[in-house]
């Protein structure tokens, strides 16, 4: 499926208490055709430890992508693992100790995020995510959570992707 331009500025993000989850949330954005060029993942560095000590999926190679050991490996998700598993730009951003995935890693490395005089919340309004998500979700992340947004090509992909979150057991799930 061919990835159509997106002008959208809004973003879908969620928050995902467990790895499961956030598997089943990222599958959702295949089926959609979204790429790993598209998914924006933020989480603890120690919740990556804890989460996706190996790359044995999708999710899992991009968030290993942040420490510099994502493998390219198959696994249980199929096609889906094979997309995040190449992702070329994931950050530890230091002092947060935040790991960022994603189109947004580039962007808060390039603004040297790791000195952002707002601490987790700045991180996060610099990913793109309003001042009023990103304070939920900074306890969140602090408790091992794992964040996931997106740009929805379309209001008919936002619609899609918060239900599916929902479904998927996200919580704080926004357009």
């Amino acid at each position: 499926m061919a990835a159509a331009t997106n002008t959208n500025t809004d973003i879908v993000t969620g928050l995902f208490r467990n790895r499961e989850d956030a598997e089943l949330a990222y599958s959702a954005l295949a089926k959609r055709g979204y790429t790993r060029d598209d998914v924006n993942l933020m989480m603890s560095d120690e919740a990556r430890r804890r989460h996706f000590t190996t790359g044995d999926t999708e999710l899992g190679d991009q968030a290993l992508q942040g420490a510099g050991v994502g493998s390219a490996i198959g696994g249980t998700v199929g096609a889906v693992v094979a997309a995040i598993a190449a992702i070329g730009t994931s950050v530890v951003l230091p002092g947060l100790g935040l790991v960022v995935a994603g189109p947004i890693a580039a962007a808060l490395a390039g603004a040297g995020a790791g000195g952002l005089t707002g601490g987790l919340v700045g991180a996060l309004v610099g990913a793109g995510i309003p001042e009023e998500r990103a304070k939920v979700y900074e306890s969140g992340l602090k408790e091992g959570g794992i964040v996931m947004g997106v740009h929805p090509r379309n209001a008919d992909d936002a619609t899609y992707l918060e239900q599916e979150w929902r479904n998927a057991r996200g919580e704080q799930v926004f357009r």
